[in-house]
């Protein structure tokens, strides 16, 4: 069974050569317990560019969420980067003090939160918090700041934008809500926009209005952005590039149509097997039910020994419970970390 993007989102030309916008150099994440460190995030690299969209899926506990946490400088308490480096514009931020990074965000490097209502203030009406950073970070007087905001709620499809400026945030729908939570994000004109699961609260309708306003912005400011998504439909409509995350690693990525056509990794295929698109039931799939992945992901605490996916693969041997398979390249500028990735291959051309 072959299953292609549902609706492939267009690809920017090539960007040049040269640093990436932000990076992650073989990045470790753990949470630490007295002596005892449990790693969460294992030797993670991406590069961002300008232009581009790179989505990061998985399961939820995969470690999505911690690697643009990392990306931003904003871990949670009692997780720490044990190894590895991240860098925004070539630059190592291991240094940063929280003065530099107070000044990263928004300027550099900016991020649209899952939950609008968490990422903004109740107590403080929605225009006066996006007005915030231009009085701040670029020292507008009030008048100018409000106009800037206004402006900006204007282009990101808020109606009525100056008799909503003192509105509070209880009085915005959802949707209005992460508009608004994105017109912040925008307010700087960042290099890097991180969007981590921005539109799962919302219903059908307004999901598309949000991801064809990320799409358009993305598009208009040049940004390099990094998807954090479970939700293989969205990442089809904004990515052009993808990387799949299973138990802290990587075990798949490269250009988004490649992989959706022909996935190298099983859990890769697994994640699209149960999208509903791929419930056929030409093809053996009685009523077109979708098909599940067996299992469930396993416990940081207790990992599995060799490839920590061998459980729940239907490909799995004696060699994948024993060795753990490196991310290596397979062509197409494509890497995989699996030790059949060429029956995983086969299979799906069959």
């Amino acid at each position: 069974m072959t299953i292609s993007a549902p609706h492939p989102a267009p690809a920017p030309p090539p960007g040049p050569a040269g640093e990436p916008a932000a990076e992650l150099r073989d990045v470790h994440i753990g949470f630490r317990s007295g002596r005892h460190v449990t790693p969460v995030v294992r030797g993670i690299s991406l590069a961002l560019r300008r232009g581009r969209v790179l989505a990061l899926v998985g399961e939820s506990g995969s470690g999505k969420s911690l690697t643009s946490l990392a990306l931003i400088g904003l871990l949670p308490p009692g997780a720490e980067l044990t190894a590895g480096s991240v860098r925004l514009g070539g630059e190592d931020t291991g240094g940063f003090s929280a003065r530099r990074w107070r000044e990263a965000r928004g300027g550099r490097v900016a991020m649209v939160f899952q939950d609008p209502m968490a990422a903004l203030n109740p107590g403080f009406p929605v225009g006066w918090q996006i007005a915030e950073p231009f009085r701040r970070r670029l020292g507008l007087g009030r008048r100018e700041a409000r106009e800037r905001a206004v402006a900006l709620m204007r282009e990101v499809g808020i109606a009525d934008a100056p008799a909503r400026f003192g509105d509070h945030p209880h009085e915005f729908s959802g949707g209005m809500r992460q508009r608004a939570v994105i017109a912040m994000a925008l307010a700087l004109e960042p290099a890097v926009l991180l969007a981590d699961e921005p539109t799962t609260a919302l219903d059908v309708t307004v999901q598309a209005q949000i991801l064809d306003l990320l799409a358009q912005r993305q598009r208009e400011d040049d940004l390099a952005t990094l998807l954090v998504s479970h939700d293989l439909g969205v990442v089809a409509r904004l990515a052009q590039d993808i990387a799949v995350m299973y138990a802290g690693r990587i075990v798949e990525q490269g250009p988004l149509d490649a992989v959706y056509t022909r996935p190298a990794h099983p859990y890769t295929l697994g994640l699209l097997e149960a999208m509903p698109e791929a419930a056929d039931p030409g093809e053996g799939n009685s009523g077109g039910r979708l098909k599940p992945i067996p299992g469930v992901p396993p416990d940081p605490r207790r990992p599995p020994g060799g490839c920590a996916f061998h459980p729940r693969c239907p490909f799995a041997t004696d060699l994948c419970r024993a060795e753990d398979p490196p991310l290596i390249e397979i062509g197409g500028g494509r890497a995989t970390a699996c030790h059949h990735s060429d029956q995983v291959l086969t299979e799906e051309s069959a």
